[in-house]
């Protein structure tokens, strides 16, 4: 039995990996405090216990959510990258269709544009996979560009090159839309939405994909292979008659060299 009815919210609290106890523990039972006092202002005191002994980890969640609104992470100079090896084997891509649907070639027009995220295309050139899908038509006509104008380009898979991005305290994985290999260059390459440019996620996942791109560049250059750089590309930009030198001109961002 705990002496202070906030300890009973304030132990499960610390349990969290984003928050510390030695640098927070006034905040925390001032929380907790909070929390107590609501419960007091309808219950008993042997009540009140009785809600916060046995009901601890739902109060303490919600505390915690409350908290995940006002977080917080000071700027960090950098972080610690080890790079094993400069390849990585393709991961394979399983999609799922009817037995009846055949693959349509890429490079016709789709004229219901709803149904494009549930069909597969094929006939490409210097695709690394057979077959692929498209979440839009945006993409399917960059697929056309990238097929003509570099060596070799897919899109990737979960896990395939382990980027993160800050999201909150969450570091979930950012998986772009293409990546390709050009004679002089490789690039990650993202379209988005021109309204979402901006968008705090959108610039998280650019800012992580710069410094993959920096990271492997450096590891190229000391190994006399090609740099990485990241394209993000306005969807009202992506048109057949664009090639890939126009993209980089416009939305090129370099990776980190220093």
């Amino acid at each position: 039995i705990e002496t202070r009815l906030e300890d009973y919210l304030v132990r499960v609290l610390i349990d969290y990996t984003d928050i510390s106890y030695d640098h927070h523990a006034g905040l925390l039972y001032d929380l907790a405090g909070q929390m107590v006092a609501h419960i007091r202002g309808y219950l008993s005191e042997d009540e009140a216990r009785n809600v916060l002994q046995y009901y601890q980890h739902p109060l303490a969640e919600f505390i915690h959510a409350q908290m995940q609104g006002h977080y917080w992470e000071p700027k960090i100079s950098g972080y610690d990258v080890v790079v094993s090896k400069g390849f990585t084997t393709l991961r394979g891509s399983a999609y799922t269709a009817a037995a009846s649907k055949i693959a349509a070639n890429f490079r016709e027009t789709v004229t219901d544009r709803n149904k494009i995220g549930q069909m597969l295309f094929n006939g490409f050139k210097n695709c690394l996979y057979d077959v692929q899908r498209f979440h839009s038509d945006t993409e399917r006509k960059l697929a056309i560009i990238l097929d003509r104008d570099v060596q070799k380009w897919f899109r990737p898979v979960a896990g395939q090159f382990r980027m993160y991005y800050k999201r909150g305290h969450e570091q979930p994985e950012y998986v772009p839309d293409f990546v390709a290999e050009a004679s002089d260059c490789n690039y990650v390459i993202e379209t988005k939405a021109r309204n979402e440019m901006e968008a705090t996620e959108v610039l998280a996942k650019r800012a992580a994909a710069i410094a993959w791109c920096g990271h492997a560049t450096r590891h190229a250059q000391n190994n006399g292979s090609k740099p990485w750089r990241y394209l993000l590309i306005p969807h009202d930009e992506v048109a057949e008659n664009i090639t890939l030198a126009g993209f980089v001109s416009r939305f090129a961002c370099a990776g980190i060299t220093a």
